[in-house]
């Protein structure tokens, strides 16, 4: 199956009600611009949902915990590959193996082959620091550092009591604070580079794969922090040629509301202003505009994107 052609950029949009769409690792906050109010999120939480909702499909992935095949002081990847290559996908590396050495192909990589078949891989690219098999792939598929809500938000203040008390010889729970986003929009910004995938071999398929599981596993995810997430729209907006770019396609989609940012809390507050993105559709830079939602208010203002706009499906 032939790699992607196209050269395009992801918007992806959910909402977050009373929730924590992305703790800092450290402390568990929410992840906050002091500055502009806005909350973050990373790409590796996005990332994170996506392997995940994937893994629980039964597709090959490359990077999960994996502590079980640790041995001394190797690395994790070391650990990752071995994991895969006596477990997993033992019979398809044995196979290329040995058609690679009855053709006679002293240079076949196995390590590389052996990331290959992890659609992460494909998608966000790997690593593999084996001794004898080092591998390093970028991925096609890379998504913002850090991805600013489209809304300002007013953090919540939230205290809770647990179950176990702090110290045995205490009768009560103990007490926690933490803050919450009482609600927010997300946006997601993405890139897909088809010359990424032709060293990673991503397909379209694996492409449209993840799409469904980047809305999909927003949907579900059943975590007490980010349970209540709905997604909302997801467009893609491909170029004509693969040297083409528009600038700031983060900002093309704005929200419009008779209340104040922080005073929103459903999506019966605001609509989309897609003016901008109307706009772009008319550029001889843009090829078409994929997009997917199961809103009608949404799809119905989209439709004045014209004969560029394609639906989805996932």
């Amino acid at each position: 199956m032939e790699t992607i052609k196209d050269k395009s950029e992801i918007l992806f949009y959910y909402e977050s009600k009373f929730s924590i769409p992305n703790g800092d690792p450290f402390t568990g906050e929410q992840r906050y611009d002091e500055e502009t109010k806005r909350i973050l999120v990373s790409d590796v939480r996005i990332k994170r949902f996506i392997r995940d909702y994937l893994h629980n499909l039964g597709e090959a992935i490359y990077v999960i915990n994996d502590k079980e095949q640790v041995e001394g002081n190797e690395s994790g990847s070391s650990a990752r590959v071995k994991s895969l290559r006596t477990n997993l996908l033992k019979d398809a590396i044995e196979k290329a193996e040995k058609e690679a050495k009855d053709a006679k192909y002293k240079n076949f990589n196995s390590n590389q082959f052996l990331l290959k078949q992890c659609v992460d891989v494909r998608l966000f690219g790997g690593i593999s620091t084996e001794k004898g098999g080092n591998v390093n792939l970028t991925g096609p598929v890379q998504f913002a550092l850090l991805n600013p809500s489209l809304n300002t938000v007013d953090l919540r203040m939230h205290q809770n009591t647990s179950v176990f008390s702090s110290d045995v010889t205490k009768s009560g729970g103990a007490i926690g604070t933490t803050t919450v986003v009482p609600y927010s929009i997300s946006q997601i910004h993405g890139w897909v580079n088809p010359i990424s995938a032709k060293l990673s071999d991503m397909t379209n398929d694996d492409l449209q794969l993840m799409f469904k599981a980047l809305w999909q596993s927003i949907n579900n995810v059943n975590t007490r922090s980010k349970s209540n997430q709905s997604s909302i729209l997801l467009l893609q907006i491909i170029y004509n040629n693969t040297t083409d770019k528009v600038y700031g396609v983060d900002e093309l989609v704005k929200l419009k509301s008779d209340k104040r940012d922080e005073q929103l809390r459903s999506i019966e507050d605001f609509a989309f202003d897609f003016e901008c993105l109307k706009i772009l559709a008319g550029s001889p830079k843009i090829k078409e505009i994929r997009y997917y939602t199961e809103l009608e208010k949404i799809e119905y203002d989209l439709k004045g994107l014209g004969s560029k706009l394609i639906k989805l499906s996932l």
